[in-house]
């Protein structure tokens, strides 16, 4: 079965992977830190910005898979991929600043909300369509 929104999603994903993992890079670059954030506050908040992105990422895929498969490919599963895919690119900058921000702040909402509302619709997915199984008559006769 091709899953649209998850292929496409996971494609963002891994792209913007890379882009976090490259302002990590270009940082110790440019300051020389092998190994750490060498003191660099702003190298600690990058690599925490990257860690953290890899920390919920796996979860939300795995979700708008299982989701994906179980309800079809719809709208709000395109709307909710963009979402996330804009909040992790704003919670990425967000890191960047000393104080509590609005990139920060709409990058943790959206991731979120992103999780809630796709553990919702595999919820939905798992037991909306259960149904009473009769058995057989041959077996109910027994029971």
């Amino acid at each position: 079965m091709l899953l649209p929104i998850t292929l496409t999603l996971a494609a963002a994903a891994a792209l913007l992977n890379l882009w976090l993992a490259s302002r990590v890079v270009r940082l110790r670059l440019a300051q020389k830190v092998l190994h750490g954030d060498g003191g660099n506050m702003i190298l600690g908040k990058r690599m925490r910005a990257h860690a953290n992105y890899v920390e919920y990422t796996p979860f939300v895929l795995i979700l708008f898979a299982l989701v994906e498969m179980a309800l079809g490919s719809s709208t709000w599963l395109w709307l909710l991929a963009l979402a996330y895919v804009v909040g992790r690119v704003a919670h990425g900058f967000g890191m960047d600043g000393d104080k509590p921000n609005a990139g920060r702040g709409i990058g943790i909402l959206l991731t979120w909300l992103t999780l809630l509302i796709l553990s919702g619709a595999a919820l939905y997915a798992a037991y909306a369509s259960m149904r009473t199984i009769e058995a057989p008559p041959a077996l109910a006769a027994h029971m």
